[in-house]
């Protein structure tokens, strides 16, 4: 009998003694909630139809049924009271949901079904792995399987008679509060299983590696997969490989020649990666560059998204990446008066540029079947200071690529050498304060009068060297009118995309939908994203669309479509 088997098998048999104590019927709480404005819910984006969402959990395909879990508050639109939310789909656009596939239930996860992966076993069969809080507000990894391997919707999940599988105690000296969300587990060329739990030491983060022949049984290894000095906590960790002479994705179990592979820790409200090797005789994986290691160097998004996780999808080869986008909101009261919150980003495809040290994202290409209504402009040239509206455009949800090119940069202002922070530069220089190249680039949700708008935008700068040097920013600072203002939050993002002007045009695709606007510039070299709140000024038919240039030099539009987006079926 296969370790896969003898899983399946001990689980069984629990339930044929004990019954199904860990399967129970979703009660849909009968809290009154405040009637929503809905204006700011989403067309396109996955999001359940009420309460609080935030990480995402264990992305699969299963007998051709893609599955999203999430984490999940059935109660109330505030973070609390955590399950796992279930959704499937056919085309990762359009959503059915199931029942929740984790409640509280068991001494070991009572206080939360906190976030952790998917690992599909021998024959393809899926296992999940969790982190659980028990009563004493320890967190500690669990295993769950299907009840039934037949049902494509998994619509039913059995926890382990064996959990919890790994915990805190006197011997590992773990630290119980901050010891969660394990990894998609690997097979190793020894047979034997390998996953990582984030942790951190003393203000370390570290990437704590397990070892297992059975899926059950797991052993800590002496040292951890990765860590970092004075890090802090590495939440929601993921470690898969990358192929260096292919965009297509690799199974997670991949190694060889031609792979490297990606270390993504989330921390401090962002998720940081780095590029290495994975040595899987001495269980360690070393950075190619130290100085682009978790916290210093590439972010996954420089906006607003967190926790995300990835997974390979086995029918087209890619690698698929979500990630959660939370609310714009200080006044947390405001999220129970919608009756919702939290979003996730479109999915990304992501794979590893030719550079080898950084990857590249985009929208999966069945997020197009919405378009619809394509607007297409010739080449044009924005002048110096001008406004132009894209009509013909449901500007409020709505997906945009175009490129720009300057014939010359003579008037590229210098990049000051103690400017190292794109976000501070950009905050500095948003979208109102003229410059010499640029800023030029897009007012998304914006009202007729442009007293509320979304700036995404791009500035050239020269350096030191003669080099040139393009900011990317996404500017909030006039997203809204609404008082307070302090109950919003209208952060301006920003980011250094690393594209040579004199030899390529700067690429942006935007994604509109509401209250959520992705960025993904230079091809997917950089992303931003975004949650804004316009007023009445700037909403559903109000809502208007432009291209500017607050520049002292015209930039060239070579290209510039713009479709509507029809609304997906996210029930």
């Amino acid at each position: 009998m296969g370790y896969a088997s003898s899983v399946w098998l001990g689980v069984l048999v629990f339930i044929s003694i004990h019954g199904y104590g860990n399967i129970r019927l979703f009660e849909a709480s009968s809290r009154v909630i405040q009637t929503p404005d809905q204006i700011y819910r989403t067309g396109y984006h996955f999001q359940p139809a009420k309460y609080w969402m935030n990480d995402p959990n264990g992305p699969m395909i299963y007998m051709g049924i893609y599955h999203f879990f999430y984490q999940y508050n059935p109660y109330d639109a505030q973070a609390g009271n955590i399950v796992w939310g279930h959704s499937t789909s056919t085309d990762l656009v359009n959503w059915t949901p199931q029942p929740p596939a984790l409640l509280r239930s068991e001494p070991y996860d009572f206080k939360g079904c906190f976030s952790g992966s998917t690992t599909l076993l021998s024959g393809g069969k899926p296992a999940i792995l969790y982190t659980g809080v028990d009563f004493s507000d320890n967190q500690v990894q669990n295993l769950a399987v299907p009840k039934n391997l037949a049902d494509p919707y998994l619509t039913e999940w059995v926890k382990s008679p064996y959990n919890p599988l790994i915990a805190p105690n006197s011997v590992n000296k773990i630290d119980g509060q901050n010891f969660r969300d394990p990894t998609t587990a690997w097979l190793n060329p020894d047979g034997n299983w390998r996953m990582v739990v984030g942790n951190q030491q003393d203000g370390n983060g570290i990437g704590l590696l397990y070892r297992s022949k059975n899926f059950i049984d797991w052993i800590q290894a002496e040292n951890p997969l990765h860590f970092m000095n004075y890090s802090g906590m590495w939440e929601c960790p993921d470690f898969f490989p990358v192929s260096t002479i292919s965009q297509n994705g690799l199974e997670t179990s991949t190694m060889g020649p031609n792979v490297k592979h990606v270390f993504k820790a989330s921390k401090a409200s962002t998720d940081f990666y780095t590029v290495g090797t994975y040595n899987p005789n001495k269980d360690i994986f070393i950075p190619d560059n130290k100085s682009l290691d978790i916290g210093l160097g590439f972010r996954y998004d420089y906006g607003k998204f967190y926790a995300s996780k990835s997974f390979f999808e086995s029918s087209t080869s890619r690698r698929i990446l979500f990630g959660w986008v939370n609310e714009s909101v200080n006044n947390l009261e405001m999220n129970s008066i919608r009756g919702w919150a939290g979003l996730q980003g479109i999915p990304r495809r992501i794979w590893l540029h030719k550079s080898g040290n950084q990857l590249l994202q985009w929208p999966i290409v069945e997020i197009e079947k919405l378009r619809m209504n394509p607007v297409i402009e010739d080449t044009s040239v924005l002048m110096p200071g001008s406004i132009r509206e894209i009509s013909g455009v449901n500007a409020t949800q709505a997906d945009i690529e175009m490129s720009f090119s300057a014939k010359t940069l003579e008037k590229a202002e210098k990049w000051e050498a103690n400017w190292t922070n794109p976000q501070q530069v950009c905050s500095t220089k948003g979208a109102s304060v003229k410059g010499g190249i640029g800023p030029f680039g897009l007012l998304v949700l914006a009202s007729k009068d442009m007293q509320e708008y979304t700036a995404i935008f791009f500035r050239i700068f020269r350096g030191d060297n003669n080099n040139f040097i393009v900011l990317m920013c996404s500017d909030q600072t006039r997203s809204s009118l609404h008082l307070p203002s302090s109950d919003y939050d209208k952060t301006t993002y920003g980011a250094l995309l690393n594209v040579d002007p004199l030899q390529e045009k700067l690429s942006l695709r935007t994604l509109i939908d509401h209250s959520i606007v992705e960025s993904f510039g230079g091809e997917g070299k950089a992303c931003i994203t975004a949650r804004v709140y316009p007023t009445n000024l700037a909403v559903d038919g109000a809502t208007h669309l432009y291209v500017f240039n607050n520049g002292s030099q015209s930039v060239d539009i070579s290209k510039l479509t713009a479709w509507s987006m029809k609304t997906a079926q996210i029930n």
